[in-house]
């Protein structure tokens, strides 16, 4: 069976830790025996072992790290679907329309809990994006190896499906931290902030001032 790595570009694909396609590999070989105690749940799988499982794939990566034995991550009996679905359809602003701004807002991105991390601007929060994305060239700068990453499936509201790399990561926002379950985007450059860490928070979309309040 062929690699969910492979759907990667070959750059990233080549660093996949080897101890995860062996992971994979171990899964699929039994699959069909995992599916009758765990159908419809999400699963750290490695070393021919369930090692966590959770309703939520942000759940599984909070447990998977502590492991350091690059875990397969998959939705049992769910396998073919997206993980994610983000907002990808774009359209034109109305720059004569005066209300019509996009919500921005800004969020330091952090590599371990606890540590300085990468502050970016213009990061969208959007409710309608089921986990976080940023451009591979802001994952480049925060130095997120493909080696401990964990390859998934990203789909679009329009369909189509992406091989995207999830890194557990973390956000700083209105003094407080908070996990991040982080998808590569090999392809988009918009910055999206998720369900993932917008359901933690409280925010106040106020339209007509023409900003985003976190935490009220």
């Amino acid at each position: 069976m062929k690699s969910l790595a492979d759907g990667l570009p070959p750059e990233i694909a080549r660093q996949i830790h080897p101890d995860w396609r062996k992971n994979e590999a171990a899964y699929w070989a039994v699959r069909d025996q995992l599916l009758a105690q765990y159908r419809d749940q999400w699963i750290g799988f490695a070393d021919g072992t369930v090692i966590a499982v959770a309703s939520t794939p942000l759940e599984v990566f909070l447990a998977v790290q502590q492991s350091a034995r690059h875990s397969f991550v998959i939705r049992v009996g769910h396998e073919d679907e997206p993980w994610y679905r983000i907002r990808r359809t774009n359209f034109a602003y109305d720059t004569g329309y005066p209300s019509a701004a996009l919500p921005v807002m800004s969020a330091e991105f952090r590599l371990a809990s606890g540590s300085t991390g990468l502050l970016l601007d213009r990061v969208i929060p959007d409710t309608g994006a089921d986990t976080t994305t940023l451009p591979w060239s802001d994952c480049q700068q925060l130095h997120l190896d493909p080696a401990l990453g964990v390859p998934g499936v990203i789909s679009g509201v329009a369909g189509g499906m992406a091989v995207t790399m999830g890194f557990l990561i973390w956000v700083w926002l209105d003094g407080q931290e908070y996990p991040c379950q982080l998808q590569a985007d090999f392809a988009g450059q918009e910055r999206i902030l998720g369900r993932d860490v917008l359901n933690r928070l409280d925010v106040l979309f106020r339209g007509p001032a023409r900003e985003v309040v976190v935490n009220p």
